[in-house]
């Protein structure tokens, strides 16, 4: 019993630190727009998106529901699998924003945790008709979805201040993201720190502390909540600036649009219980919003690049998931070598980070000037 205490202590403490690099992860999601076309100073923005992820945590637990008992078979789950599926989940989060590249921190997870009960305990663990309807399907659609609505919104918005002066609506329109991008900020933290609540739910299901199928007890939503909310006030700046300036030139009336767009694409799916990627639905709607205004330029050397780690997530995070619990079900000298491997990795990305670092005074200068043939102007 004392060795399984210390190992649901052990994951819950990785539950949280996921959760941590979630929030400086995803803080891009709701700020990049805001802090690219200066609505809100980088410092501000970050406190604001912190201060509402916690909020947004307390507003629905039908996302950590759907995670504690719908995309793997509590009954058949241990604690090791699902320390081993949190530390592919971290570790692949670590590289992405070391990278600037705002993939799915919801894949990482979904990823880590297949990968690992599959290893542990078979493919029957692991319900895949859920996968498809309430992960795969919404991650190909949202973005599109996103995207869509951020085309529309932008084209509208600049045809109804069509003869507003310029500056006037740029005023306005940098008021109206204060809201909006405030507006993304809870809906991110009603769906991704749900995440977190489902995983550490389903441990201590796993663990004989709670029945199958139960909710989230309140503690467990206090402390998911703080910790995206602590990583969140730590900025993310990386993944802010391939966001804000990566993608393409975001003026206040795209990143008004851009905002409202995903705020009520994320909102809809956080009531319907899936689990979707804020930063998919945040992407697509950024690259809506650049199709949307006529001239603009969208970089598609990066869009690609965005692309391409949203299709390598969740098979990588759960490669390394798998990996990780074939070594830590090999008794506690096992789940002290994961642990040492991932606490390590995490410094070295530290490190290396520091060699060229992204802080809230230059994250809105791009590095480089992208080339020329990478840049293509919107219809």
């Amino acid at each position: 019993m004392g060795t399984v205490s210390f190992l649901l202590i052990v994951v819950v403490l990785t539950a949280l630190a996921f959760d941590f690099t979630n929030g400086f992860h995803d803080t891009a999601n709701s700020m990049a727009t805001s802090v690219a076309t200066g609505a809100l100073r980088p410092r501000v923005a970050v406190a604001v998106a912190g201060v509402l992820n916690l909020a947004g945590a307390f507003l629905s637990t039908a996302v950590a529901k759907t995670i504690s008992g719908g995309i793997v078979d509590d009954s058949k789950v241990s604690l090791v699998m699902i320390f081993a599926g949190l530390v592919g989940a971290l570790l692949w989060n670590l590289m992405t924003w070391f990278a600037g590249v705002p993939s799915s921190s919801s894949h990482a997870l979904f990823g880590g945790l297949i990968g690992a009960v599959w290893v542990g305990a078979g493919g029957s663990a692991v319900q895949f008709g859920v996968l498809v309807e309430k992960i795969v399907i919404p991650a190909v659609l949202s973005p599109v979805v996103a995207g869509v609505v951020a085309v529309l919104a932008t084209y509208l918005a600049y045809v109804i201040t069509g003869r507003t002066a310029p500056d006037q609506a740029r005023r306005g329109f940098r008021g109206g993201q204060v809201g909006s991008a405030s507006l993304v900020a809870l809906a991110h933290g009603t769906n991704d720190a749900q995440k977190t609540m489902g995983v550490i739910t389903l441990a201590l299901i796993s663990a004989g502390v709670l029945p199958h199928d139960s909710g989230p007890p309140w503690w467990v939503v206090l402390t998911a909540g703080l910790a995206i909310a602590l990583g969140t006030y730590t900025g993310g700046w990386r993944i802010i600036r391939t966001m804000g300036k990566g993608l393409t030139d975001i003026e206040p009336p795209q990143g008004f649009a851009a905002e409202t767009g995903a705020t009520a694409v994320i909102l809809a799916s956080s009531h319907m219980g899936f689990p979707l990627s804020t930063t998919q639905v945040c992407t697509g709607s950024i690259l809506g919003a650049g199709l949307g205004r006529k001239l603009a330029q969208v970089r598609w050397r990066t869009a690609g690049r965005i692309a391409l780690s949203w299709v390598l997530t969740l098979p990588a995070a759960a490669a390394v998931g798998g990996a990780a619990a074939w070594i830590a079900d090999h008794g506690t000298f096992g789940v002290a070598l994961v642990a040492a491997a991932a606490v390590g990795s995490a410094g070295g990305f530290w490190a290396l980070s520091r060699r060229r670092p992204v802080t809230a005074d230059n994250v809105n200068e791009l590095p480089a000037p992208l080339p020329r043939h990478a840049e293509h102007p919107a219809a």
